[in-house]
């Protein structure tokens, strides 16, 4: 294709910035003369494009946190919506972030530009009518869970099932041996991963309930090696400081670095709930979930929301297999007696294990190429 075209994107976490950043590298394998526009993390700019607005400007959480900033949201709205316009863009896919997304589907389709949702909202869980107005945006919505076919269905809006993009090219077995020589970990030694969330407000909420489990796992575990990874150096320094007024005196490696690497090497993970217990589940680590919210955006969900479990393995199993310890019930021993339960029971660890397997296999359908396919045949561009 001698011809340039421009494609807008969108995405306003870190979770969607790796699924543009895998479904950018997956169209240039088709397409050497395309531009992208719009909104990206760092992943996405690592393959070639730019970004009008930094992102940890739309990674805001609950009511408490955006309604200071809604100004500012409305003019980012706003001011990338006529930026695309103004791009020439053949299609648009907004990358889950619905409350932007949605929004910049609506307006552009008006416009006849072709729209694609990337992971749907999670209507299955609050704000069902979202799907109505989801159905009036978009064209297509890429759906990455096996359970959200239903709510497609029921509520007649044009869907394909194409996996998780997390889930692809990584193994169902992973090497935990050969990970540990690739981040120089001793192969004998017990690991344990920390990620405390990606958001400011989650690592405000968080971090001292973990690090005070942590105080708890090495009186037990003296030799436990701790590694925290993190998105950005913002966060970093986050939570060095609140690691530091905590437990000073405790070595803990904190690095930015990807997470999954080190879940790999792992023995066992401490994590705020998201979209790092997918990624943990496809790593094999067990795992244990704890979160905490603004105690107004707590009581507004628990009106709103309707499933039984927070963390992605829960969901995909329909059961509970990942404990989770969710606003009072964030307590660092209730935390570190189930670590401690699955460190010291080996079958316990092989039985999660197996679980995880067997849920990677749900959702690996070799996700980018088929949302590649699908935005290339609406671009008219046959492979």
């Amino acid at each position: 294709m001698m011809r340039l075209i421009n494609i807008g994107l969108v995405v306003g976490e870190f979770s969607g910035d790796l699924i543009g950043a895998k479904l950018i590298k997956n169209i240039r394998k088709y397409l050497c003369n395309v531009n992208f526009v719009g909104i990206a993390g760092p992943l996405m700019q690592l393959e070639g494009m730019k970004t009008w607005f930094n992102i940890n400007e739309l990674m805001l959480f609950g009511i408490t946190n955006v309604i200071p900033n809604l100004s500012r949201i409305r003019f980012i709205k706003y001011n990338t919506l006529n930026r695309l316009i103004n791009a020439n863009i053949s299609i648009f896919i907004g990358i889950d972030s619905p409350e932007i997304n949605i929004f910049l589907e609506t307006k552009l389709k008006k416009y006849g530009i072709y729209t694609i949702h990337y992971v749907s909202p999670s209507i299955w869980a609050w704000r069902r009518k979202r799907i109505k107005k989801l159905k009036y945006a978009t064209n297509n919505v890429l759906i990455t869970f096996p359970f959200e076919k239903k709510f497609y269905e029921y509520y007649n809006v044009n869907y394909k099932f194409i996996g998780h993009p997390i889930a692809e090219n990584l193994p169902l077995y992973p090497n935990k041996i050969l990970m540990r020589k690739k981040l120089n970990i001793q192969s004998n030694s017990l690991c344990l991963v920390v990620l405390p969330g990606s958001r400011k407000i989650e690592i405000d909420m968080i971090s001292i309930s973990f690090l005070k489990c942590i105080l708890i796992l090495k009186k037990v575990f003296p030799n436990l090696n701790i590694i925290v990874p993190l998105n950005n150096q913002d966060r970093i320094n986050q939570f060095t400081k609140i690691k530091n007024s905590i437990i000073p005196n405790i070595n803990i490696k904190i690095i930015n670095y990807s997470a999954y690497p080190i879940m790999v090497a792992s023995d066992i993970a401490l994590l705020a709930s998201g979209t790092a217990t997918l990624e943990c589940m496809i790593a094999k680590c067990p795992m244990v979930v704890g979160y905490r919210i603004p105690l107004l955006d707590f009581i507004i969900a628990k009106i709103l929301v309707r499933i039984k479990w927070i963390s992605l393995p829960n969901l995909l199993a329909n059961k509970y297999i990942v404990n989770e310890y969710i606003q009072n019930n964030l307590d660092p021993e209730l935390l570190a007696s189930e670590i401690i339960k699955i460190i010291l029971n080996k079958d316990y660890q092989r039985k999660i294990k197996n679980t995880f397997v067997n849920l990677h296999k749900k959702i690996n359908f070799n996700a980018s190429e088929q949302a590649t396919k699908i935005i290339l045949q609406n671009i008219n561009i046959h492979i």
